[in-house]
């Protein structure tokens, strides 16, 4: 097969190892030690590995697709400390986004990173990518674009290649030529032809766990019976190119429509690669979260996103989320109620994930030199973290709940605080229940009376007073015994007091949960239910009640057992 200025396959499949063992010579990419279980496979709604293992996918996006055509940040850091700090962060995968034209435009792929700069008039990068990276400034684009792949495998991320746009920048608009098949700068046949190129030049490297064909199909001439006459055809060619990748396909009105899958589902000669992707961001529904009822707003959108995407999961396929974000200076308040909802969604349905993004700031975007970007995990000098209670809160969805080969402990339930992405965990029997890491979050089980206890125990969790912490008791059979998740957004555990009114859990200022008159359950749009959100998610990961158990519990504990058993008896 050729490639590009008559060289072949072998020829840049040789060309990228050189790369690897000239950039990162101790660090042996193809050894077993540098990979996690790849190639990956789909078993039913789970990634997989060879092994039959999960493998959940927990990403950044790293934008490689804007006008320089280089992967951004280099001009503030060198590759390989961009890539430990990912893993640093808890990620273990990035997706790469890649524009069309660099795989099929000679001349382009062809450019030095040095002449891309001078192109734009970017002399300010230039200088900073010499200091920082002097071993890339003078690499053809393409072989850039290898350095940075063999810089994330050498450093152990699985890597997604995101084919995010044909003509290089900014992504997206209805009209900018790259929307749909058939577009200005979205030749089928072109498009085709540079995902086997890209297909093929990355066969064999391990890290490279997925090819994403199309980024947001969107525009006026999307239509259904292209997109199965392409995406089916873009699927058999990365295939053939590449059998060990995912092979990861998008759906219309910029991501976020599958429904059309119910009628028809995809007909492809392979099996065990496929997986469904969709964007959700706040402003992907204008300014509804700000402007509306939180909880009215969470219940109808994630009622949407089942009913357009979330479906999949039903069907036996993986549904990865592969742009979600926010402004991560904290006061878009669309955007902050969005994260809420999202959140506790993403961790009921223990979803597969992308953040967007990792960038910091931009060499160059909408013609801005230097353009901060205020979703970026960085900041604009790509030295620190952008919003680091951010990264805490997102912690808890970077490992896999549950899914084949997570059995560390029973299945059971934890509670999850999507606000501060922190569980409802124990101390002891003696202090009262708080958030801490989901890491150690407690083990509950939930019945069909609606009564949450801990799993090896007799305890449940009950409410004793307005303000006042929630407790456990053994008596579980009376009404403030009974949780039931109310309101639209589900997210409300609602119990009830002994003289009858209704409480919902809480938290107070300092992490203790407590139970209060429940808030912003509808109409009202000025109010932030986010302290009284918990979701139920179900886990097989390990919890502290197995080091806990009702057998092990020292003296005291019993003693004050005892002591709330008679004065129960004493009540009757």
């Amino acid at each position: 097969m050729k490639t590009m200025k008559g060289f072949s396959f072998w020829q840049h499949a040789l060309s990228f190892t050189f790369l690897v063992f000239l950039f990162f010579p101790s660090l042996g990419i193809f050894s077993q030690k540098a990979v996690m279980g790849q190639p990956l496979y789909t078993n039913s709604r789970w990634i997989v590995n060879g092994s039959g293992q999960r493998v959940k996918l927990a990403c950044v996006n790293w934008v490689t697709h804007l006008e320089v055509v280089v992967a951004e940040g280099l001009s503030k850091q060198p590759v390989d400390v961009i890539s430990r700090s990912i893993v640093d962060m808890g990620f273990n995968c990035v997706r790469l986004t890649w524009p069309l034209f660099l795989f099929t435009n000679d001349t382009l792929a062809s450019l030095s990173v040095r002449q891309s700069f001078q192109k734009l008039g970017l002399t300010e990068s230039i200088a900073g990518f010499q200091a920082n990276n002097p071993s890339i400034i003078d690499l053809s684009l393409i072989n850039a674009y290898q350095a940075v792949v063999a810089s994330l495998a050498s450093n152990n991320v699985m890597i997604i290649l995101d084919n995010h746009i044909s003509k290089p920048g900014w992504c997206c608009s209805n009209f900018d030529g790259n929307g749909f098949f058939g577009d200005r700068y979205f030749n089928p046949d072109l498009w085709i032809k540079g995902l086997t190129e890209v297909a093929a030049m990355f066969c064999g490297i391990n890290n490279v766990v997925g090819i994403s064909l199309r980024n947001e199909l969107r525009g006026p001439k999307q239509n259904v019976n292209d997109w199965y006459r392409y995406m089916q055809k873009g699927a058999e060619a990365v295939h053939a190119a590449n059998p060990d990748v995912l092979i990861i396909l998008s759906g219309l009105n910029y991501d976020k429509d599958f429904s059309f899958l119910l009628q028809k589902p995809v007909n492809l000669t392979f099996s065990g690669k496929l997986v469904y992707e969709v964007h959700w961001y706040g402003f992907s529904d204008g300014k509804a979260w700000e402007t509306g009822n939180p909880n009215q707003v969470c219940g109808r959108l994630v009622n949407d996103m089942m009913r357009k995407s979330g479906f999949l999961l039903d069907q036996g396929y993986p549904l990865f989320v592969s742009e979600f974000g926010v402004d991560l200076r904290g006061t878009n308040v669309n955007d902050n109620r969005f994260l809420n909802c999202f959140l506790g969604w993403a961790a009921e349905l223990d979803l597969d994930w992308a953040l967007w993004t990792l960038v910091g700031s931009y060499y160059l975007r909408e013609g801005v030199a230097g353009k901060d970007e205020s979703y970026g995990i960085y900041n604009w000098n790509w030295c620190e973290t952008r919003n680091s209670s951010f990264i805490q809160r997102i912690s808890a969805l970077q490992s896999p709940f549950r899914g084949p080969g997570v059995s560390e402990s029973r299945p059971h339930k934890i509670i999850f605080h999507p606000a501060t992405g922190l569980c409802v965990q124990r101390k002891s029997l003696l202090k009262p229940l708080e958030l801490g890491p989901c890491s150690e979050a407690e083990a509950w089980g939930y019945s069909p009376q609606k009564t949450l206890t801990i799993k090896g125990t007799y305890y449940c969790l009950q409410a004793d007073a307005l303000g006042q912490p929630a407790k456990l008791g053994i008596i579980c059979t009376d009404k403030s015994s009974k949780w039931e998740a109310i309101s639209d957004s589900k997210m409300h555990l609602s119990s009830k007091l002994c003289d009858g009114s209704e409480v919902c859990l809480d938290v107070d200022s300092n992490n203790v949960v407590v139970t209060n008159n429940c808030k912003c359950l509808s109409r009202d749009s000025s109010c932030d239910p986010a302290s009284q959100w918990f979701k139920l998610v179900d886990s097989s990961r390990h919890g502290t009640s197995s080091t806990k158990s009702f057998s092990q519990m020292d003296d005291s504990i019993l003693f004050n057992l005892a002591k709330t058993l008679a004065e129960s008896l004493r009540s009757w």
